[in-house]
Protein backbone atom coordinates (compact mmCIF):
# COMPACT_ATOMS: atom_id res chain seq x y z
CA UNK A 1 0.00 0.00 0.00
CA UNK A 2 2.66 2.69 0.87
CA UNK A 3 4.42 1.91 -2.48
CA UNK A 4 0.97 2.75 -4.21
CA UNK A 5 0.30 5.62 -2.51
CA UNK A 6 4.18 7.07 -3.23
CA UNK A 7 3.84 6.48 -7.14
CA UNK A 8 0.19 8.28 -6.83
CA UNK A 9 2.24 12.07 -7.09
CA UNK A 10 3.98 9.81 -10.15
CA UNK A 11 1.57 9.22 -12.41
CA UNK A 12 -0.29 12.32 -12.19
CA UNK A 13 3.17 14.27 -13.55
CA UNK A 14 3.12 11.60 -16.32
CA UNK A 15 -0.59 11.86 -17.26
CA UNK A 16 -1.06 15.39 -16.49
CA UNK A 17 2.23 17.24 -16.87
CA UNK A 18 4.43 15.03 -19.25
CA UNK A 19 2.12 13.64 -21.49
CA UNK A 20 0.35 17.22 -23.01
CA UNK A 21 3.71 18.69 -23.65
CA UNK A 22 4.83 18.54 -27.38
CA UNK A 23 8.03 17.09 -26.42
CA UNK A 24 8.85 13.36 -28.95
CA UNK A 25 8.24 9.96 -27.43
CA UNK A 26 11.95 8.80 -27.24
CA UNK A 27 12.12 11.98 -24.33
CA UNK A 28 9.01 11.08 -22.63
CA UNK A 29 8.85 7.19 -22.32
CA UNK A 30 12.77 7.69 -20.75
CA UNK A 31 11.99 10.37 -18.66
CA UNK A 32 8.31 8.45 -17.30
CA UNK A 33 10.26 5.25 -16.43
CA UNK A 34 13.31 7.42 -14.42
CA UNK A 35 10.13 8.95 -12.76
CA UNK A 36 8.69 5.47 -12.00
CA UNK A 37 12.08 4.31 -10.31
CA UNK A 38 12.07 7.23 -8.22
CA UNK A 39 8.91 7.05 -7.20
CA UNK A 40 9.51 3.61 -6.03
CA UNK A 41 12.93 4.10 -4.84
CA UNK A 42 12.47 3.05 -0.96
CA UNK A 43 11.00 -0.30 -3.00
CA UNK A 44 14.51 -0.75 -4.74
CA UNK A 45 16.20 0.34 -1.07
CA UNK A 46 14.57 -2.27 0.18
CA UNK A 47 15.21 -5.04 -2.85
CA UNK A 48 18.46 -3.95 -2.39
CA UNK A 49 19.50 -3.74 0.83
CA UNK A 50 16.60 -5.91 2.90
CA UNK A 51 15.52 -2.18 4.30
CA UNK A 52 13.50 0.59 2.95
CA UNK A 53 14.84 2.58 5.97
CA UNK A 54 18.88 2.16 5.34
CA UNK A 55 20.16 3.00 1.66
CA UNK A 56 23.42 2.21 1.62
CA UNK A 57 24.54 4.43 -1.12
CA UNK A 58 26.49 7.60 -1.63
CA UNK A 59 25.22 10.31 0.01
CA UNK A 60 25.23 12.23 -3.43
CA UNK A 61 22.54 9.68 -4.17
CA UNK A 62 20.35 9.91 -1.19
CA UNK A 63 20.64 13.58 -1.66
CA UNK A 64 19.65 13.67 -5.55
CA UNK A 65 17.09 10.48 -5.04
CA UNK A 66 15.28 12.78 -2.67
CA UNK A 67 15.72 16.40 -5.02
CA UNK A 68 13.95 14.14 -7.78
CA UNK A 69 11.07 12.30 -5.28
CA UNK A 70 10.24 16.08 -3.86
CA UNK A 71 10.49 17.87 -7.33
CA UNK A 72 7.57 15.13 -8.39
CA UNK A 73 5.74 15.40 -5.36
CA UNK A 74 5.73 19.28 -4.95
CA UNK A 75 5.08 19.00 -9.32
CA UNK A 76 2.15 17.19 -9.07
CA UNK A 77 0.59 19.04 -6.18
CA UNK A 78 1.08 22.59 -8.28
CA UNK A 79 -0.12 20.58 -11.71
CA UNK A 80 -3.61 19.89 -9.73
CA UNK A 81 -3.38 23.48 -8.64
CA UNK A 82 -3.14 24.75 -12.44
CA UNK A 83 -5.84 22.28 -12.96
CA UNK A 84 -8.22 23.42 -10.69
CA UNK A 85 -7.62 26.94 -11.51
CA UNK A 86 -7.94 25.98 -15.28
CA UNK A 87 -11.40 24.48 -14.92
CA UNK A 88 -12.51 27.36 -12.54
CA UNK A 89 -11.62 29.50 -15.39
CA UNK A 90 -13.13 27.48 -18.15
CA UNK A 91 -16.51 27.60 -16.36
CA UNK A 92 -16.83 30.98 -15.81
CA UNK A 93 -15.61 31.75 -19.31
CA UNK A 94 -17.69 28.71 -20.69
CA UNK A 95 -15.02 27.90 -23.25
CA UNK A 96 -12.28 25.39 -23.21
CA UNK A 97 -9.11 26.46 -22.51
CA UNK A 98 -5.17 24.89 -22.96
CA UNK A 99 -2.48 25.61 -20.24
CA UNK A 100 0.38 27.56 -21.95
CA UNK A 101 3.68 25.49 -22.18
CA UNK A 102 5.28 28.46 -20.58
CA UNK A 103 3.42 27.69 -17.38
CA UNK A 104 3.93 24.10 -17.39
CA UNK A 105 7.74 24.94 -17.55
CA UNK A 106 7.35 27.41 -14.87
CA UNK A 107 5.83 25.13 -12.66
CA UNK A 108 8.57 22.50 -13.38
CA UNK A 109 11.39 25.13 -12.11
CA UNK A 110 9.22 25.88 -9.52
CA UNK A 111 9.24 22.22 -7.98
CA UNK A 112 12.53 21.90 -8.70
CA UNK A 113 13.47 24.54 -6.42
CA UNK A 114 11.45 24.07 -3.76
CA UNK A 115 12.95 20.22 -3.62
CA UNK A 116 16.38 21.83 -3.66
CA UNK A 117 15.23 24.17 -0.43
CA UNK A 118 13.12 21.30 1.38
CA UNK A 119 16.45 18.99 1.16
CA UNK A 120 18.45 21.58 2.14
CA UNK A 121 16.21 22.44 5.30
CA UNK A 122 16.01 18.43 5.82
CA UNK A 123 19.75 18.00 6.09
CA UNK A 124 21.57 20.77 7.68
CA UNK A 125 22.68 21.16 11.37
CA UNK A 126 19.29 22.08 12.96
CA UNK A 127 19.19 25.44 14.30
CA UNK A 128 18.38 25.62 18.31
CA UNK A 129 14.92 26.31 20.28
CA UNK A 130 14.48 27.29 23.23
CA UNK A 131 11.21 26.18 25.11
CA UNK A 132 10.02 26.17 28.88
CA UNK A 133 7.75 24.08 30.40
CA UNK A 134 6.58 24.79 34.30
CA UNK A 135 6.34 21.63 36.50
CA UNK A 136 3.75 21.82 39.53
CA UNK A 137 5.98 21.35 42.61
CA UNK A 138 9.35 21.44 40.73
CA UNK A 139 11.58 21.63 43.93
CA UNK A 140 13.62 25.22 43.91
CA UNK A 141 16.78 22.79 43.24
CA UNK A 142 15.47 22.03 39.88
CA UNK A 143 14.52 26.00 38.86
CA UNK A 144 16.06 26.68 35.56
CA UNK A 145 17.46 23.24 34.91
CA UNK A 146 18.45 23.03 31.29
CA UNK A 147 17.82 19.39 28.82
CA UNK A 148 19.05 19.39 25.04
CA UNK A 149 16.84 17.11 23.76
CA UNK A 150 17.82 15.36 21.00
CA UNK A 151 15.58 12.96 19.12
CA UNK A 152 15.67 11.16 15.16
CA UNK A 153 19.06 12.25 14.47
CA UNK A 154 18.90 8.73 11.98
CA UNK A 155 22.56 8.30 11.35
CA UNK A 156 22.70 6.87 8.10
CA UNK A 157 24.70 7.60 4.87
CA UNK A 158 22.39 11.05 4.66
CA UNK A 159 23.67 12.19 8.03
CA UNK A 160 27.20 11.04 8.35
CA UNK A 161 30.22 11.39 10.71
CA UNK A 162 30.72 15.57 9.99
CA UNK A 163 26.94 16.05 10.62
CA UNK A 164 27.11 14.35 13.90
CA UNK A 165 30.06 16.27 15.10
CA UNK A 166 28.58 19.25 14.32
CA UNK A 167 25.49 18.19 16.36
CA UNK A 168 27.60 17.16 18.93
CA UNK A 169 29.98 20.59 19.16
CA UNK A 170 26.49 22.45 18.92
CA UNK A 171 25.41 20.70 22.18
CA UNK A 172 27.86 20.95 24.15
CA UNK A 173 28.25 24.61 23.50
CA UNK A 174 25.31 25.34 25.13
CA UNK A 175 26.45 23.62 28.76
CA UNK A 176 22.95 21.68 29.20
CA UNK A 177 22.73 20.24 32.54
CA UNK A 178 21.18 17.10 30.77
CA UNK A 179 20.82 15.55 27.56
CA UNK A 180 18.31 13.24 26.15
CA UNK A 181 17.74 10.94 22.84
CA UNK A 182 14.43 10.06 22.27
CA UNK A 183 15.31 7.25 19.97
CA UNK A 184 16.03 6.40 16.30
CA UNK A 185 19.53 7.48 16.57
CA UNK A 186 20.62 5.19 13.71
CA UNK A 187 19.31 3.70 10.42
CA UNK A 188 21.75 0.89 9.67
CA UNK A 189 23.54 -2.26 11.09
CA UNK A 190 26.33 -1.27 13.65
CA UNK A 191 29.43 -2.35 11.32
CA UNK A 192 27.70 -0.19 8.90
CA UNK A 193 27.11 2.97 10.94
CA UNK A 194 29.78 2.83 13.81
CA UNK A 195 32.43 5.28 12.62
CA UNK A 196 29.18 8.01 11.94
CA UNK A 197 27.51 7.33 15.47
CA UNK A 198 31.28 7.72 17.25
CA UNK A 199 31.14 11.38 17.75
CA UNK A 200 28.18 10.54 20.02
CA UNK A 201 31.08 9.61 22.51
CA UNK A 202 31.85 13.61 23.10
CA UNK A 203 28.52 14.26 24.47
CA UNK A 204 28.96 16.08 27.58
CA UNK A 205 26.69 17.48 30.62
CA UNK A 206 26.84 16.71 34.26
CA UNK A 207 24.20 15.17 35.22
CA UNK A 208 24.53 12.58 31.93
CA UNK A 209 23.64 11.51 28.51
CA UNK A 210 20.12 9.28 28.52
CA UNK A 211 18.70 7.07 25.76
CA UNK A 212 15.29 5.89 25.21
CA UNK A 213 14.90 3.21 22.14
CA UNK A 214 12.40 4.38 18.98
CA UNK A 215 11.49 2.08 16.45
CA UNK A 216 13.88 2.11 14.36
CA UNK A 217 16.74 0.52 17.27
CA UNK A 218 14.50 -2.79 16.16
CA UNK A 219 14.81 -2.65 12.49
CA UNK A 220 19.09 -2.95 13.17
CA UNK A 221 19.76 -4.93 15.88
CA UNK A 222 17.85 -3.63 18.96
CA UNK A 223 20.35 -5.36 21.37
CA UNK A 224 23.38 -4.38 19.63
CA UNK A 225 22.74 -1.04 19.22
CA UNK A 226 21.39 -0.89 22.78
CA UNK A 227 24.72 -2.13 23.96
CA UNK A 228 26.53 0.22 21.98
CA UNK A 229 25.04 3.54 22.86
CA UNK A 230 25.88 2.33 26.56
CA UNK A 231 29.73 1.61 24.98
CA UNK A 232 29.61 5.57 23.68
CA UNK A 233 29.01 6.94 27.30
CA UNK A 234 24.76 7.05 27.27
CA UNK A 235 22.74 5.43 30.09
CA UNK A 236 20.16 3.84 27.90
CA UNK A 237 16.68 3.36 29.53
CA UNK A 238 14.09 0.74 27.89
CA UNK A 239 11.09 0.87 30.72
CA UNK A 240 13.51 2.22 33.27
CA UNK A 241 13.99 5.21 35.19
CA UNK A 242 16.93 6.79 37.00
CA UNK A 243 17.04 9.85 39.70
CA UNK A 244 18.39 12.63 39.28
CA UNK A 245 19.51 14.17 42.82
CA UNK A 246 20.46 18.52 43.25
CA UNK A 247 21.04 19.30 46.37
CA UNK A 248 18.49 17.13 48.29
CA UNK A 249 16.04 16.77 45.55
CA UNK A 250 15.08 14.54 43.43
CA UNK A 251 13.98 14.36 39.46
CA UNK A 252 13.22 11.15 38.27
CA UNK A 253 14.00 10.83 34.84
CA UNK A 254 12.00 7.53 32.89
CA UNK A 255 12.16 6.21 29.63
CA UNK A 256 9.97 3.10 28.03
CA UNK A 257 10.61 0.95 24.61
CA UNK A 258 9.17 1.63 21.55
CA UNK A 259 5.72 0.41 20.14
CA UNK A 260 7.31 -1.62 17.36
CA UNK A 261 9.16 -3.60 20.39
CA UNK A 262 6.16 -6.22 20.73
CA UNK A 263 6.74 -7.25 16.66
CA UNK A 264 10.22 -8.05 16.99
CA UNK A 265 10.17 -9.94 20.78
CA UNK A 266 10.83 -7.33 23.04
CA UNK A 267 8.53 -6.17 25.92
CA UNK A 268 5.99 -3.60 25.14
CA UNK A 269 6.29 0.07 26.47
CA UNK A 270 4.87 0.24 30.22
CA UNK A 271 4.54 3.03 32.19
CA UNK A 272 4.15 1.73 35.35
CA UNK A 273 7.41 -0.78 34.96
CA UNK A 274 9.50 2.14 34.41
CA UNK A 275 8.61 4.01 37.52
CA UNK A 276 8.47 0.99 39.69
CA UNK A 277 10.43 2.11 42.68
CA UNK A 278 11.20 6.02 42.24
CA UNK A 279 10.73 8.11 44.88
CA UNK A 280 7.46 9.28 45.50
CA UNK A 281 6.77 12.68 45.03
CA UNK A 282 9.54 13.50 42.83
CA UNK A 283 8.43 15.20 39.13
CA UNK A 284 8.67 12.67 36.47
CA UNK A 285 10.05 13.43 32.97
CA UNK A 286 9.63 10.42 30.71
CA UNK A 287 10.85 9.76 27.35
CA UNK A 288 8.59 7.90 24.77
CA UNK A 289 9.74 8.13 20.82
CA UNK A 290 6.06 7.91 20.19
CA UNK A 291 3.66 10.18 21.08
CA UNK A 292 1.00 8.05 20.73
CA UNK A 293 0.32 7.34 24.14
CA UNK A 294 0.85 10.30 25.56
CA UNK A 295 -2.62 10.05 27.54
CA UNK A 296 -1.79 6.22 29.10
CA UNK A 297 1.40 8.35 30.77
CA UNK A 298 -0.49 11.67 31.78
CA UNK A 299 -2.92 9.01 33.07
CA UNK A 300 0.46 7.47 35.52
CA UNK A 301 1.25 10.47 37.12
CA UNK A 302 4.17 11.64 34.42
CA UNK A 303 4.49 15.38 34.10
CA UNK A 304 6.46 15.74 31.35
CA UNK A 305 6.68 13.43 28.18
CA UNK A 306 9.57 14.07 25.72
CA UNK A 307 8.51 12.60 22.10
CA UNK A 308 10.00 12.60 18.29
CA UNK A 309 9.12 10.31 15.67
CA UNK A 310 6.45 12.37 13.80
CA UNK A 311 9.57 14.72 12.16
CA UNK A 312 7.38 17.77 12.98
CA UNK A 313 5.27 16.12 10.24
CA UNK A 314 7.63 17.53 7.45
CA UNK A 315 5.89 19.59 5.05
CA UNK A 316 3.06 21.97 6.14
CA UNK A 317 0.20 20.78 5.13
CA UNK A 318 1.22 17.03 5.31
CA UNK A 319 1.82 17.53 8.88
CA UNK A 320 -1.83 17.51 9.39
CA UNK A 321 -2.20 13.51 7.78
CA UNK A 322 1.05 13.07 10.15
CA UNK A 323 -0.87 14.41 13.25
CA UNK A 324 -3.94 11.86 12.47
CA UNK A 325 -1.87 8.78 12.66
CA UNK A 326 -0.01 10.08 15.88
CA UNK A 327 -3.35 10.45 17.59
CA UNK A 328 -3.52 14.24 16.92
CA UNK A 329 0.31 14.55 18.07
CA UNK A 330 2.55 15.88 15.46
CA UNK A 331 5.08 18.95 16.65
CA UNK A 332 5.53 21.66 19.67
CA UNK A 333 3.92 21.78 22.87
CA UNK A 334 0.22 19.80 24.18
CA UNK A 335 -1.34 20.01 27.37
CA UNK A 336 -2.26 16.29 27.74
CA UNK A 337 -4.91 16.01 30.78
CA UNK A 338 -2.14 18.23 32.80
CA UNK A 339 0.82 16.56 31.79
CA UNK A 340 3.27 18.55 29.64
CA UNK A 341 3.88 16.86 25.99
CA UNK A 342 6.82 18.18 23.67
CA UNK A 343 7.02 16.86 20.35
CA UNK A 344 10.28 17.45 18.96
CA UNK A 345 10.87 18.21 15.10
CA UNK A 346 13.54 15.75 15.11
CA UNK A 347 17.42 16.47 15.18
CA UNK A 348 17.57 15.05 11.61
CA UNK A 349 15.08 12.78 9.70
CA UNK A 350 14.69 9.46 7.63
CA UNK A 351 16.83 9.44 4.98
CA UNK A 352 14.04 7.90 2.72
CA UNK A 353 11.79 11.24 3.13
CA UNK A 354 14.37 13.77 3.50
CA UNK A 355 12.13 17.21 3.18
CA UNK A 356 11.28 20.11 5.31
CA UNK A 357 9.17 23.07 4.24
CA UNK A 358 8.12 24.78 7.14
CA UNK A 359 8.57 22.20 9.89
CA UNK A 360 11.74 23.02 10.54
CA UNK A 361 14.35 20.65 12.57
CA UNK A 362 15.49 21.41 16.13
CA UNK A 363 18.06 21.36 18.46
CA UNK A 364 16.09 21.73 21.63
CA UNK A 365 17.07 23.04 24.86
CA UNK A 366 14.28 22.52 27.49
CA UNK A 367 14.15 25.21 30.87
CA UNK A 368 12.25 23.95 33.87
CA UNK A 369 10.61 26.17 35.40
CA UNK A 370 8.38 26.23 38.91
CA UNK A 371 4.66 26.76 38.21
Amino acid sequence: MFHFFVAIPCLIVIARYLAPLHWPLWVKIPLSALLLLISQHHLMTYLAFGSMFSPEVPRIMVLAINWLFGAMIFLAVLQLLVDLGTAILMVIKRRRLAIPALLRYAIGAIALAMAAFAVNQAVRVPPMKEVEIAIAELPAQFDGYQIIHLTDLHISRLFETPWVDAVVAKTNALAPDLIVITGDLIDGDLEARRADVAPLQALSAPDGIYASPGNHEYYFGYEQWMAHYQSLGMQTLANQHAVINRDGADLVLAGITDLRAPRTGWPAPDVEVALAGAPANAPIILLDHQPFEAVSAAAAGVDVQLSGHTHGGMIWGFDRIVARANNGFVSGMYDVEGMALYVNNGTGLWPGFALRLGKPSELTRITLRQK
